[in-house]
């Protein structure tokens, strides 16, 4: 075999083991998320592998340029070097791929998306970002990674030892021949000769969303997702003219625009400026809350509360994670699909803040939270709305920390009492945000349903948090500012768990309670039926306390007697829509409407776009 045919076998070795990397890999997913895979015929799981070469071809054509240039310029580089050099653009490669391989199936789970540039977002704070993952997990992962890596080094390792010797230099011939091999490359990059280059939308072949996904190279999705327009300042929702899209997501806001009058005020409230609790519990599903047609027996003590509260049924979170939650809670501002503004500070000092308007009708303002206030820039986002006082997990002593985020939620619970104990400033308006209930779900105690599967010990942990939110409530009343104050309790984001059925995105996921409670709440042991979001409370705290709410322009008055109430959420890359007459879930990837029940599906679809696109424009305005 001469030196040029030696040259091609080596390429096409090279090339093809990292297709067959990506072929195991993507076995090792449906195998991970089996009780998904079974859900599919097996038509549909044999095409999984046959749609998803056509990423694995581009991928693993983007991580042999360099090799190929070397192989290249190997007519002029002595072969030792030549081996040398192969192997350090290749074994780093290993070693990352295979971490990326790692925390994709890591993260799909929970995320229920494959890995793309979200996790960027959380870079620069790596021991909050690893705190969901247990560490028991953590240690097995290293060393799977390690395993992998080293493995998959040992096969390049040897593929490079057998090849490379035998090159033979000097053939200058040779040259532009193996140039044109490496150029050939960026056909495979981009999946042929078509005018549009290889996307998510190629490999899409099933109305069944994990099919699809299954389907995607990670590798390539995270390359993809940083090298596009990812971060960049362009809308990836454009579906229609921005003018048409503004006017659309105002007419659909316009029947709850109306300002709350004084007897619905005086129906709701006992008096008119009363202290506010704001609890913010992490993760707390629907799922979980009997009174919501929930799993039974888990919130307990939120169950009872009901009784004497004012309970919202159809409330929904406007994101699925606390940066999001946040934003929309305390700012009114819907949440960017694979962005976070809360992480860009001269776009979230411009937010509207509830903190900042309660401050301006005489309310002092606190914030508490067991863990690190500077994970996801919550802090600086905080104090651009006018917070000054915060407690976070620094505050704790470590014996009261679990492993991963920070103090446990009767610890800041215990602080939190005692700290109102001593409040002298009138009206308050103090928030507590818990994270006991977020993964790795640890707290001291008995865990009430077990701890064999992440399901048990989710309502586990849920219902350590009830029982300490119960207890706080129970002493609350003791004390004198009970009968002017309001507590609001509701969730930051819903979770995938427990397991429900239809889509992963639906509204089930995105579904939370919402309670409004204490001595001054005069709408007692009542429900609030009408479709609404975390985006809408601080429109309505602010107007029932005649504070200024004009600054909350994505919200809507959910006391309104209109028959027209949605909820809009947003979650990577897509958004669900909400209304009395249905639902419509649409993806962007495979630009495709994946859930549409009811009636007016076009209208519902066309109005979720607008808002999406109307949205994420006004965040790309921001300066």
């Amino acid at each position: 075999m001469n030196a040029l045919k030696k040259r091609f076998y080596f390429c096409l070795s090279y090339f093809f083991t990292w297709v067959l990397y990506f072929v195991i890999a993507r076995f090792f997913f449906l195998i991970y998320y089996l009780e998904k895979t079974t859900e599919l015929d097996w038509k549909t799981i044999l095409q999984i592998p046959i749609q998803g070469l056509k990423l694995d071809l581009s991928f693993s054509a983007y991580l042999c340029i360099i090799p190929f240039l070397i192989i290249t310029f190997s007519v002029w580089i002595p072969q030792n070097i030549t081996k040398t050099l192969i192997k350090i653009s290749t074994f780093p490669f290993v070693f990352f791929v295979s971490l990326l391989l790692l925390f994709d199936l890591a993260l799909y789970g929970p995320w229920g998306i494959r890995i793309d540039a979200t996790p960027l977002i959380y870079i620069n704070t790596p021991k909050e970002m690893l705190a969901s993952v247990p560490t028991t997990q953590i240690i097995w992962v290293t060393l799977l990674w390690m395993a992998i890596s080293f493995g998959y080094s040992i096969l390049f390792n040897k593929l490079i030892n057998r090849s490379t010797p035998n090159f033979h230099n000097k053939r200058f011939w040779h040259f532009p021949i193996l140039l044109f091999v490496t150029a050939s490359l960026v056909i495979i990059m981009r999946g042929g000769l078509q005018t549009i280059p290889i996307n998510h939308s190629s490999v899409y072949f099933s109305e069944n969303l994990f099919a699809n996904h299954a389907a995607i190279n990670f590798g390539w999705n995270f390359s993809h997702s940083v090298n596009s327009n990812t971060y960049q300042n362009e809308n990836p929702f454009r579906k229609m003219d921005l003018l048409e899209a503004k006017k659309i997501s105002e007419k659909k806001r316009k029947p709850m625009t109306t300002v709350i009058n004084d007897s619905i005020r005086k129906s709701i409230l006992n008096h008119p400026k009363p202290n506010v609790i704001l609890i913010i519990w992490e993760s707390l599903t629907a799922k979980l809350v009997a009174s919501l047609d929930g799993v039974p027996n888990v919130t307990e003590n939120f169950d009872k509360l009901t009784e004497e509260g004012l309970l919202f049924t159809n409330f929904y979170a406007n994101g699925d994670r606390s940066d999001k939650g946040l934003v929309a809670i305390l700012s009114g501002y819907y949440p960017q699909a694979h962005k976070s503004i809360i992480k860009i500070p001269n776009k979230s000092r411009t937010l509207p803040s509830l903190n900042k308007e309660m401050k301006a009708i005489g309310y002092t303002n606190s914030f508490y939270h067991g863990g690190d206030l500077g994970f996801g820039n919550m802090k600086s986002y905080l104090r651009f709305g006018d917070v000054h006082t915060f407690v976070d997990g620094g505050d704790f002593a470590s014996e009261d920390h679990n492993s991963k985020w920070g103090a446990h939620d009767h610890v800041l619970f215990k602080r939190f009492l005692n700290d109102l104990k001593t409040e002298k400033s009138s009206p308050f308006f103090k928030t507590i945000f818990t994270l006991s209930s977020h993964e790795p779900f640890e707290f001291p105690g008995v865990y009430k349903f077990g701890k064999n599967n992440p399901t048990n010990m989710f309502k586990s942990v849920h219902a350590y948090t009830d029982k300490t939110i119960g207890k706080f409530i129970t002493e609350a009343k003791k004390e004198p500012w009970w009968d002017n104050t309001l507590v609001i309790i509701l969730a930051d984001h819903g979770h995938s768990l427990p397991k429900h059925k239809g889509i992963f995105n639906g509204p089930k996921k995105f579904h939370i309670p919402m309670l409004w409670l204490g001595g001054a709440l005069a709408k007692k042991n009542s429900t609030i039926n009408n479709i609404c979001s975390q985006s809408d409370l601080a429109y309505n705290l602010l107007d029932l306390l005649d504070g200024d709410n004009s600054k909350f322009t994505w919200s809507k008055n959910i006391f309104s007697k209109s028959e027209k109430h949605y909820a809009h959420y947003i979650f990577n890359r897509g958004f669900g829509n909400i209304d009395k007459n249905g639902v419509v879930v649409f993806d962007y990837t495979s630009n495709q409407t994946i859930l549409s029940e009811g009636i007016e599906k076009k209208n519902r679809e066309k109005a979720g776009k607008a808002i999406t696109q109307s949205a994420y424009q006004d965040f790309l305005n921001r300066k």
